[in-house]
């Protein structure tokens, strides 16, 4: 089983202090709301799981949307660490994404990418969600593009790779378990890898 996603959170108190009320409600928020969902967490019970008060939690959240938006952008962080660490770990190319990718899948808080869900709740209500999405999604594209031979049709490639990451990441979550989908992904990789000129 593969490390997770919060062994690389970049947020995490040092050890010889206890996390401040702000980064209680941010990591308990980060659990819920990836666990079970932003709609179906309710502030009385991030305020009861973090132990803090109410009044704690509105000032340093004046609305549940400024949680929702700091969760994602910790989210962003905590999972672009971890994508970039297991890359390395496995080699650092483009054979590195499906190991790296398995580890997550197989680990048992999997419930596929944030970004996507919070899209499919919340894009409607809160704009603010596609903008970091975006952000988010983009990134993926250039750590991609990062472990790519150097070439003319690299970021096209990236983008081409990434969105089929995309696609395993949402069958995985369809599926609970991440196995077929990262055998056709390998096949993609491998044919966007050896075309030297794609047609994308």
């Amino acid at each position: 089983m593969g490390d997770r996603l919060v062994y690389y959170a970049p947020m995490q108190p040092a050890e010889n202090r206890s996390p401040s009320a702000r980064e209680r409600i941010l990591f308990t928020a980060h659990e819920l709301f990836y666990r079970d969902g932003i709609r179906a967490t309710g502030v009385d019970r991030l305020i009861a799981q973090a132990h803090v008060t109410k009044t704690t939690f509105y000032r340093h959240f004046p609305s549940k949307n400024d949680l929702v938006i700091a969760f994602l952008n910790y989210r962003h962080e905590l999972w672009r660490g971890w994508f970039i660490s297991r890359l390395q770990h496995h080699g650092n190319d483009v054979e590195a994404i499906c190991p790296a990718l398995s580890e997550w899948f197989d680990s048992d808080d999997f419930r596929g990418c944030a970004f996507i869900n919070s899209l499919s709740e919340l894009a409607g209500t809160l704009p603010e969600i596609i903008e970091i999405s975006r952000h988010h999604k983009d990134d993926m594209v250039n750590i991609i593009a990062d472990i790519l031979p150097p070439s003319a049709q690299s970021g096209k490639v990236a983008h081409a790779m990434a969105l089929a990451v995309d696609g395993t990441i949402i069958r995985a979550q369809i599926d609970q378990s991440g196995k077929e989908a990262l055998v056709l992904l390998r096949k993609i990789l491998s044919a966007l890898l050896s075309e030297e000129t794609p047609t994308i």
